[in-house]
């Protein structure tokens, strides 16, 4: 009952936020100018009129020097439009800016354009995890000695230099001097090809080094400190061997810490590719919304910010609801 009661009380907080983002980034992005483009023998007024029919603007008219000029629609009905919209029709609004999907519907372009972010990263969560788990506990298991020190070193490496820098040296290296992997990912839509695969893994060894980073450094972190509890010394006395107080005490206390945070990296994942989308030109979300800002779509930036704000309070609830299901020790939400 009272997980159920925290469960409810985390998700409607989780929703009364994105709906604070979602209000504030709508009414900045409705606050800069609106701009029209148009293509080559294209009448302008038919652009405009578009705008006018979803609920931006009204009064068009035509000056003397062929300028149009038009009456903004106050930002609240604005808002009330695009939300009835979005809850009675699914209509997230169309490309009124970005030249390469002119009028076509936002939400479709963006459901496009998610399998290859998807599973660039996924691949690196699971190249990333068992990697940074075993750098942890081996670290954890060799501490203050010679294993222990070079793993630190690595991680330090690892953390301190940037994600664009690692991406560019893991180009430079294994892309342009060795020639094993292509400089940009494949195009093709056939995902689960080897010729798709192997142009990805540069971006997902790029992607996964923070992640294997971070693991290695919490595991040997907590492992570490649970070695040195008085239970393991308890479990000792009582006849286990080190192999099975480690594997049944020591990592079972531990991953109550660390599995929280494979969650929350395995739903947080698609946030965190934008500058490798953009650098291997894979042709994900991570670009389109990088893309949406340079064009000032406003339509594609409003879903493409709901979708990562999402993406990223989602990730932090289920940190926290995992506690009471990895340890039932842990009873979320009890006084």
């Amino acid at each position: 009952m009272y997980m159920f009661k925290y469960v409810m009380k985390r998700l409607g907080l989780m929703l009364f936020t994105f709906s604070i983002i979602f209000v504030m980034s709508f009414v900045l992005i409705k606050l800069l100018p609106i701009h029209v483009n148009v293509g080559p023998n294209e009448d302008p007024y038919i652009a405009y009129k578009q705008l006018e029919g979803r609920g931006w603007i009204t009064n068009i008219q035509k000056g003397e020097n062929g300028v149009y000029t038009y009456d903004r629609v106050p930002i609240m009905l604005q808002l009330g439009t695009y939300l009835k919209r979005i809850f009675l029709h699914g209509d997230f609004g169309v490309a009124t800016t970005y030249g390469e999907y002119l009028n076509k519907p936002v939400w479709d372009v963006f459901v496009s354009k998610l399998p290859p972010t998807i599973l660039i990263n996924i691949y690196s969560t699971l190249l990333g995890v068992p990697i940074g788990l075993g750098l942890g506990i081996f670290a954890a298991l060799k501490k203050n000695k010679w294993q222990d020190q070079v793993i630190n070193i690595f991680i330090i490496l690892l953390i301190s230099v940037p994600l664009i820098v690692l991406g560019l040296l893991i180009q430079y290296l294994f892309c342009f001097k060795l020639g094993w992997f292509p400089l940009q990912v494949s195009l093709s839509k056939e995902y689960f090809t080897w010729e798709v695969f192997h142009s990805m893994l540069p971006a997902v060894f790029a992607l996964s080094l923070g992640s294997i980073a971070g693991y290695a450094r919490y595991t040997r972190a907590e492992l570490s400190e649970v070695l040195t509890g008085e239970f393991m010394l308890l479990a000792r006395t009582k006849g286990l061997t080190k192999s099975q107080a480690i594997y049944r005490h020591a990592m079972r206390n531990s991953m109550v810490v660390i599995f929280p945070s494979i969650l929350s990296e395995f739903i947080g994942v698609l946030s965190g590719s934008l500058i490798i989308e953009k650098m291997f030109t894979i042709n994900g979300v991570g670009g389109l919304y990088l893309n949406s800002i340079t064009f000032q779509d406003y339509d594609f930036f409003m879903l493409l910010s709901a979708f990562y704000t999402l993406v990223s309070l989602t990730a932090g609830i289920v940190i926290d609801i995992s506690y009471g299901f990895i340890d039932p020790r842990i009873r979320m939400g009890a006084k």
